[in-house]
Formats: C-alpha cells, structure tokens, sequence
C-alpha cells in the first residue's frame, strides 16, 4: 500500500485571490509608494485643509476642509492608478509576468489580479485621507454627498491608467512611471487641486487632464462651483458638459498613445 505525497492543487480563485493580498501587501510595503501614494495626499491635506484658517468656513455643501479633503483624495487615487498601471507594463516588458505564470496564475487572472490590485491602492489613499477629514473638522451636509465624493474620487482617476501605461509601453522602465507621476504634480497645479486658480491660468487649466476629475469629484459639494481666489469676487460655476468632455477627450488621447505605443513595439 502506498501513500501519495502530492499536494493538492489550488483552484484558480485561490491563487488569484493569494497574488492579489502578495501584490497589495508588496507595493504596500515599499516606502516610495506608500509614501506618495497615501502619506503625501493626507500629509498635503492636513497642511491645506486643516492647518489654514479658512478651513471652517462654508463652501457649497460642507466647509472648505471638505473642499481640501476631495482634492486631494482625487490626486492621491491618480498617483495610484497611474503608478500601478504604469508598473504592471514594465513587469510584462521585463518577463516578470511569465515567472508568474509557472505558479499556475493564468494570463486572464494575471491581468484581473493587477486591476484588482489597483483598485485596492486606489482607494487606500481616498479611505486614509477621508480618515483624516472625518476627525479634523471637515463637514458635508449629509451623509450622501461623504460616499458621493468618495466614490467619484476613485472613478475618475480609472482613465490615469492608460496614462500611466502609455509611459511604461511608451519608454518600458521604472524610471518612466516615475517621470509619469512627476508630471501629475504639474497636472494637478492646473487642476485647481492646490490652490484656486483665476484669470489666464484658469483658461488654461481647462485644457489641462486634471482639471475636469477634479471638479467632478467635488461636484456633489460645488455642484460646478468655482472658489474665487480673492474674498469678495464673484463666484463663478463651470457647466457638466465642459467637465465631461475634458474627462472623455483625455481619456481618448490617453488611449491613442496606448494604441500607439503596442504599435510601435509589434512593429520592430
């Protein structure tokens, strides 16, 4: 009579679900993701939205702090999307993806595994920064407009990564994403996601890629309300149709450079 040794097979779901928590926890783990992705969003809104003055007064449906809190939430889930996308290119480019595949992970299940992941460190920053709002005086009105913003910070930052896999197909290094996520500081300047912009710079931020996410996501509170940059000026709203062409037109550049990029490379 003899005894088999062999260990039983892990389904599909096991293993994916096992790449998932192994993926989450590594990029959780490393200081410079940690670092930009959920530390500086939160470090930057309790040194605009809490340590200001104007933190208490009103801006639409909650307070100024509330304004701070999703604008930097937003950039928080875009660096995200953005580095993950960006890094998940450069790992197929470099075999990575083909080590994995002798664990018994599937293409489709390698593939599904890094949205998933993706998703996770997207809304890590969005959960943290909220945290952070929730016990330092940011107020909405209602329960609703707190999960409304929440849930439209994290959908818009999805379209940043094409953004940062056009980078990695485009340039296929590390050095690349990072570059990607350094123009996001630039981005978000004219996104109005630091500090309320006027006149020409406004003209200009319009065109910019951050620019609509970021008023979306604060739509529930501002409902297209522009934050005049001086007291006493006039208030200005921006219309829907505006936000969401410049979010559908960056969207499809995004994904044109994407296009281009698989091109190039299938053509060498």
């Amino acid at each position: 009579m003899t005894t088999s040794l062999q260990r039983p097979q892990k389904s599909q779901v096991e293993i994916l679900l096992r790449f998932v928590g192994w993926e989450f926890w590594r990029n959780f783990r490393m200081l410079d993701a940690t670092f930009f992705v959920i530390i500086l969003p939160a470090a930057m809104y309790l040194m605009f939205g809490v340590a200001m003055d104007q933190g208490e007064m009103p801006a639409g449906y909650g307070n100024v702090s509330a304004y701070v809190m999703t604008s930097m939430a937003v950039y928080g889930a875009v660096i995200s999307t953005t580095a993950m996308a960006g890094s998940a290119a450069v790992e197929r480019t470099t075999g990575w993806g083909r080590q994995l595949n002798m664990t018994g992970l599937t293409e489709a299940n390698y593939i599904l595994g890094k949205m998933l992941m993706a998703l996770l460190m997207a809304i890590s920053p969005i959960v943290i920064v909220y945290i952070a709002g929730a016990v330092t005086g940011a107020e909405f009105d209602s329960i609703w407009h707190w999960f409304a913003s929440a849930a439209l910070c994290l959908v818009v930052a999805i379209p940043f990564s094409l953004y940062g896999l056009a980078f990695a197909l485009l340039f296929r290094s590390e050095t690349a994403v990072s570059a990607a996520s350094g123009f996001l500081v630039l981005f978000a300047f004219f996104g109005n996601l630091f500090i309320p912009l006027g006149g020409a710079l406004l003209d200009i931020a319009k065109f910019t890629p951050l620019y609509g996410p970021a008023m979306l996501a604060r739509w529930p509170q501002t409902e297209g309300m522009l934050i005049p940059m001086q007291a006493g000026a006039e208030v200005e709203f921006e219309s829907m149709w505006l936000l969401l062409t410049n979010i559908g037109g960056w969207t499809v550049i995004f994904g044109i450079m994407c296009l281009m990029a698989v091109r190039r490379r299938t053509a060498r």
